[in-house]
């Protein structure tokens, strides 16, 4: 009996240690959650995330060139061949480009992005693209090829084996391809020639420009940056742009000040808006995103039309005109779903959600309502369709 009333116990002790338990795990999860939400709403975003510096951007490179060494998928047109013939020319071999028969040579155009503050010696990836009817650029080489930029310098010289990702092949009237063999990189395959004249800080201003043109943003871009200078440094040129001028104690340091700079955490002001493609049925909806109380119903009316051919034979000792006819029969019917009326007044994005999920809509059906929401109004957000 003693041992019976024992057992009883322990197991009581045991449940009251495993309630004591899940509670005190409850309560630390939600307090690591208020902990990281009140964390992140803190911190916001850094300067470097949301805005870039003036003169901080990269370029465009572009040549033209020829790929060789390919298996007999090269380019057939004239242009092919008198590429080949200019540049044995530039060799001192001069060749009639209507004599050059090759199957192993392509037309290619090279892009590259030159970095910002590019030195002469880093090397670049390049993209090189058949632009004539080449089949395949595999295991093709790219001859020496200058890149120019759009003030017509060269700054960068590209040369090397192209990579292409995947294969094409064939015999017999059937082919085999993977990815898309017309297209490559030549990884590393540029060396910059030229660095770009620009000098940060130049008369002891710096401009930095937002991603997102707003107000809030600028604002507390400038209130941030001088508060931690202590003095009135940056101020608003508009909704895009802040001025920064170099403090004294940071003249002629300015990475120093915008490593500084870049690192400042402030509140972005991110707007209200649902993004819509239409063509795959996404849809995207931010946080702010809210709703007036509307009703909504939303139904789908499907018209089916076919048609069956029905043959008519001449009956026995019909006319010797007579003949056999097709005549077609048309059928059309008109389905109609039951559309239910529900209430919708989100106040958060899963209320949203939760509300739309309950009409069973899809992906298409979601875009004509968020469309039909912003015609009434009802959609306080900017809707943008892709």
């Amino acid at each position: 009996m003693a041992i019976l009333k024992t057992g009883k116990s322990l197991q009581s002790r045991a449940k009251k240690n495993n309630a004591i338990t899940r509670i005190l795990t409850i309560s630390l999860l939600a307090f690591f959650f208020f902990y990281f939400s009140l964390f992140t709403f803190v911190c916001g975003e850094r300067i470097k995330d949301v805005a870039s510096f003036e003169g901080v951007r990269e370029n465009q490179l572009i040549g033209y060139s020829l790929v060789v060494g390919l298996d007999g998928s090269g380019d057939k047109g004239d242009a092919t061949m008198q590429g080949i013939a200019n540049m044995l020319q530039r060799m001192g071999l001069t060749v009639n480009p209507d004599d050059i028969k090759a199957k192993n040579t392509a037309a290619v155009m090279v892009t590259a992005t030159l970095p910002p503050f590019p030195k002469p010696g880093t090397k670049l990836d390049v993209m090189v693209s058949a632009i004539a009817d080449a089949k395949s650029l595999q295991g093709g080489t790219l001859l020496l090829t200058p890149l120019k930029g759009p003030d017509g310098k060269v700054y960068a010289l590209a040369q090397g084996a192209v990579s292409i990702g995947g294969f094409t092949g064939g015999g017999g009237g059937t082919s085999v391809q993977k990815n898309h063999p017309t297209a490559g990189r030549v990884p590393e395959g540029a060396i910059i020639e030229r660095d770009l004249p620009f000098i940060l800080g130049n008369g002891g201003k710096i401009k930095i420009f937002l991603n997102r043109p707003d107000f809030s943003t600028a604002h507390a871009i400038v209130n941030k940056i001088n508060e931690t200078l202590q003095a009135e440094y940056a101020s608003p040129i508009d909704p895009s742009a802040v001025l920064l001028k170099i403090p004294p104690s940071y003249a002629g340091r300015p990475v120093e000040l915008l490593s500084l700079v870049e690192a400042l955490e402030v509140s972005v002001d991110v707007p209200a808006m649902v993004v819509i493609n239409e063509k795959t049925g996404t849809v995207v909806i931010g946080e702010k995103v809210r709703i007036s109380p509307v009703a909504i119903a939303h139904g789908s009316l499907t018209i089916e039309i076919r048609t069956d051919y029905l043959v008519s034979q001449p009956l026995p000792y019909a006319p010797r005109k007579a003949e056999t006819v097709v005549v077609p029969q048309k059928d059309v019917q008109a389905k109609e779903q039951n559309a239910s009326l529900i209430e919708v007044s989100g106040v958060t994005l899963g209320e949203i959600v939760r509300a739309l999920n309950t009409l069973g809509v899809t992906p298409r059906d979601l875009i004509s309502i968020l469309q039909a929401l912003k015609a009434s109004g009802a959609l306080r957000a900017e809707l943008s369709i892709l």
